[in-house]
Order: structure tokens, then C-alpha cells, then sequence
């Protein structure tokens, strides 16, 4: 490695700000003699330079950071000192240092996908989920058009990640939108137990069941995933339109709002099968869509902030990567 090659200035800069103006033109007198590459970037005028908290300027030379308000002395001493080390480095051989270096000269085509996928990863996240709330309701459309083995292969692949209980399930193309247990305390003429014929209440019995032509077809998904799963697609199509900009809302408001009304809604009636003892207890469609639209949304309005300050992070690494290749590539 070349002991005189130049060292990346990174410039974050505002346009038709005056300080920014001083600070680019004390760099070039500092540049005098051609040690130093001034790599400019602008993050408020481009998509990739990622969310920027500093204020403006801020320049990074080496390790060295300089936030504002700095003067010229500030900015010559870490320039200078950049030197240094480099020199310093090189000459102790420090493989790391190296290593890091080499890397930083290439921007490549890995750096370009994974600059892509910090930009779009939203429209991945929102095709993912709706494709996974979307292919269940094909199912009973799949049921109804004489498509079973298309149907019947979309409830296999939702068996293992749902119970599709036929009593806690949407239905299409019937005479009910769902039919509950009787002990539910809801209105529908039809309840689950009149389907069976006399038969006692067979959980398994109740997952294959996939319905007829008379009752309509069965979801692949139970009411409270459908809700659960909508809702989160639709808080990442807003966070999305928002230009990713939604701030994350407390934990404790999550706990309180989202996880707490599943866990009592849903922990109620696992824990009446398990503790005969208890009262009976049998949610209704409408506390499931409920709570699970809570859980839902609250979940994406934690999770979907936290993975953009992941990827703001990495936007601006590698954009300064990328703004830092193209410097030092340029006409001395």
C-alpha cells in the first residue's frame, strides 16, 4: 500500500449554508499540497445518504470527527494527524488497518445490493406479508372454483404456523362469515357444534375441517392472525408512505395496548383447556379481530422504526463509502 496515497475527507454539507461554505474552502487551502481527497456529501438532496442526526458541517477524516460549530485550526490539526497515523500504521504494518483500507478502495457489487436493499427493504417487508394474509383467502376461492388440490395445498403449508380451527376461522361463500362454539357469546344462528352432526367437539376434527358448499370454505388463516397479520401490512404500507419517518412508540404502550388484550383474550381459553376448574371461556370473532389488529400494529409501529435506524445506519456507511470511492478516483 502506497504510504503517500491520499487521505478521504468526508464533507457533510448543507447547500447555501455559509458555514458549510468556510469549511469546504478551508479544506482546499489545508489540501494545498495534494495529500487529502474532499469527498462532499449533500444527505439532505439524496435517498442513499440515509437519515442524518449531526448538524451541519460535519466532516470525518480518518477517525477523527469534527462536529460543529469548528474552526480551521480544529480542522488542519485532524487532517494533519490523519496523516500521521496513516504513516504510523503502515509502517507497524497493522493488517487491520490495511485490510480496512483496501476494503474502502471498491465499491462493489455487494455494497450496491446492500445499499439497494436499505432503500427498499420496506417494499420487500409489505410483499412478504401480503402475500402471507393474501394466500389464505385464495384457499376458499381455490375450495369454491373446484381448484382442491391448489386449496388443500395452501391449508398444508398454513397447518404448521396456525391451528385453522373451523370455530375460530373466517369463512367465504356460506350462509355465515364464521361459525363460533356456542359457548361464545355472540348471535349466529349457526354455531359450530350444529355442523357435526351430533359428534362430540374434536379439536383435530375441527383443523381438517375445511367446510362444503353450504357453510362456504374455511380460511387458512384463524380470525386472529388474519387481524394480527392485516394490520401489520397495513402499518408497513403507512410507515412506507411516511417516508419511513413514524417514530417508535414506547414499549410500555405496546405491553399495555397490544400484548396484554391478546394474552387475556387468547390465555383465557388456552388456560380453560388445561385447567378444568376455571369458568368455561370462548372468545367472540369481534375480540379476536380486536386484539390481534392491536397486537398487530402495535408491533410494527416498535419493530418497523428499529429495523430503519438499522438501515439508516448502514445507508450512511455505505454512501460514504461509495462518495469516498468516487474521490478518490477523481482528477487530482
Amino acid at each position: 500500500m502506497n504510504p503517500n496515497e491520499p487521505i478521504i475527507v468526508t464533507l457533510y454539507l448543507k447547500e447555501n449554508e455559509p458555514a458549510c461554505e468556510k469549511v469546504k474552502e478551508w479544506a482546499g487551502e489545508i489540501n494545498s499540497q495534494g495529500d487529502f481527497k474532499i469527498a462532499e456529501i449533500y444527505p439532505e438532496k439524496t435517498a442513499d445518504g440515509g437519515k442524518f442526526q449531526e448538524s451541519f458541517p460535519y466532516v470525518l477524516v480518518g477517525p477523527y470527527q469534527l462536529r460543529t460549530p469548528f474552526n480551521r485550526e480544529n480542522l488542519e490539526i485532524a487532517m494533519r494527524a490523519s496523516v500521521d497515523r496513516q504513516k504510523q500504521m503502515l509502517e507497524s504494518r497493522n493488517e487491520d488497518f490495511i485490510r480496512r483500507k483496501e476494503r474502502g478502495k471498491n465499491f462493489s457489487q455487494a455494497d450496491r445490493s446492500t445499499l439497494w436493499i436499505t432503500r427498499h427493504y420496506m417494499f420487500l417487508i409489505n410483499t412478504l406479508l401480503f402475500l402471507y394474509v393474501a394466500l389464505p383467502f385464495l384457499a376458499p376461492v381455490f375450495m369454491k372454483i373446484g381448484w382442491e388440490p391448489a386449496a388443500k395445498a395452501i391449508y398444508l403449508v398454513y397447518k404448521p404456523l396456525c391451528h385453522q380451527f373451523a370455530f375460530r376461522s373466517w369463512f367465504l361463500f356460506g350462509e355465515q362469515p364464521a361459525y363460533p362454539l356456542t359457548l361464545a357469546p355472540v348471535s349466529y344462528p349457526i354455531k359450530y357444534e350444529s355442523l357435526l352432526n351430533g359428534a362430540p367437539l374434536d379439536p383435530l376434527q375441527a383443523r381438517n375441517f375445511l367446510g362444503d358448499a353450504v357453510v362456504g370454505y374455511k380460511v387458512a388463516l384463524c380470525e386472529r392472525d388474519v387481524a394480527l397479520w392485516g394490520s401489520l401490512l397495513i402499518t408497513g404500507v403507512v410507515f412506507s408512505l411516511t417516508g419511513r419517518k413514524l417514530k417508535r412508540i414506547p414499549l410500555r404502550y405496546w405491553l399495555l395496548l397490544g400484548v396484554i388484550p391478546i394474552l387475556l383474550d387468547g390465555g383465557s381459553q388456552f388456560m380453560n383447556s388445561i385447567f378444568t376448574f376455571l369458568p368455561a371461556r370462548e372468545s367472540t370473532p369481534l375480540l379476536r379481530t380486536i386484539t390481534g389488529i392491536l397486537f398487530g400494529a402495535l408491533t410494527g409501529m416498535v419493530v418497523f422504526p428499529l429495523i430503519e435506524e438499522s438501515m439508516n445506519e448502514t445507508r450512511q456507511i455505505l454512501y460514504r463509502k461509495k462518495a469516498a470511492v468516487e474521490a478518490a478516483a477523481s482528477e487530482p
